[in-house]
């Protein structure tokens, strides 16, 4: 019987909305981070076994795993145009895996829940399309809680760390800054770069170092620049990441500016 390869744990950047299936001015605006996604899957021992995707567009008051066989997409993005509406990514869900997640996690001491009747958001089908566009791996989703505490969220990953021994990649998908109002906006250059230099810093860590820095991650340089109060969803799970990434070291795989901004993705293993 073929012993799975152990899967490395990702942190992802998703862009903006359906942002790689649409035309932008300039046109190379998504490009680099587009050719990022699609290159992931070379970069794996094997394909995985199942994916387990922690998008920053799903919180809940606990942590929440979709337990349905086939999930619908939720379109959750607006004002783009129609045909994005209309995107396809028919992955299957994974409720062996639902359960296993859910359970990992109480066994921990981690209130958890499954939702059979939740679907997949675009954090996960839009970098997934062109990650695996094939869509013929199952996929289980797993929500943010909503306090967004740093801690709890590097304590999720840690009880989920040993799935990746069974042949499961675990992403977690949002930005490495997401406010809105900084986006294409140039006096945001330098305070996301200058985050950025933080946030790199802390992910090539010592495992030690890396959860004590990003379990107190807003009180780094122009942290709140960067993520706004009740706005740091897209940064939270880089904290679900790093804490199933165990022992593993961090290192940059993507960083580039993007619409005036600093962004970056990881990966430990």
């Amino acid at each position: 019987m073929h012993q799975k390869a152990t899967q490395p744990v990702l942190f992802i950047p998703h862009g903006a909305g359906p942002c790689f299936f649409i035309d932008w001015n300039p046109p190379t605006t998504w490009n680099g981070m587009a050719e990022f996604l699609a290159s992931v899957s070379t970069s794996l021992p094997e394909p995985p076994r199942a994916i387990l995707m922690v998008s920053a567009h799903w919180l809940a008051p606990e942590f929440t795993v979709t337990s349905g066989q086939q999930p619908d997409l939720i379109y959750d993005y607006y004002g783009f145009p129609e045909h994005t509406y209309q995107l396809s990514y028919p992955a299957e869900g994974m409720p062996s895996l639902a359960s296993e997640v859910v359970s990992r996690l109480k066994a921990a001491g981690i209130e958890a829940h499954e939702d059979a009747q939740r679907g997949f958001d675009h954090g996960m089908f839009i970098p997934l399309k062109l990650m695996f566009p094939e869509a013929d791996i199952p996929v289980v989703q797993l929500s943010l809680k909503a306090d967004m505490d740093p801690v709890s969220h590097l304590e999720a990953g840690e009880a989920l760390a040993g799935l990746r021994e069974d042949g499961v990649l675990i992403i977690g998908s949002g930005m490495s800054f997401h406010n809105m109002r900084g986006y294409g906006d140039a006096r945001y250059t330098q305070p996301s770069e200058t985050f950025n230099e933080w946030l790199v810093n802390a992910v090539h860590d010592t495992p030690a170092e890396r959860k004590r820095a990003l379990g107190s991650w807003t009180t780094a340089p122009h942290a709140r620049d960067c993520h706004p109060p009740r706005a740091e969803e897209h940064l939270i799970p880089l904290m679900v990441a790093a804490g199933a990434a165990g022992a593993d070291q961090g290192r940059t795989v993507y960083t580039e500016n993007v619409l005036k901004t600093r962004l970056s993705g990881f990966r430990f293993g």
